[in-house]
């Protein structure tokens, strides 16, 4: 297994950082939102409520 499972695809902001991350085992791809202190990690979902799932 690939010690680096995750790769960051997408970051914007310096402060409030928004990232995309995707997990190169199942292509599915996570939103990260940071903001000062707090922050969080969701499944990215299309426009029918599916996650988005990068093909290898």
């Amino acid at each position: 297994m690939d010690e680096n499972r995750f790769e960051k695809i997408y970051s914007q902001g310096k402060v409030s950082i928004t990232e995309i991350w995707v997990d190169k085992e199942t292509g599915v791809n996570y939103l990260f939102r940071r903001d000062g202190y707090g922050g969080g990690l969701t499944v990215l979902l299309d426009e029918n409520g599916k996650p988005v799932i990068t093909k290898k």
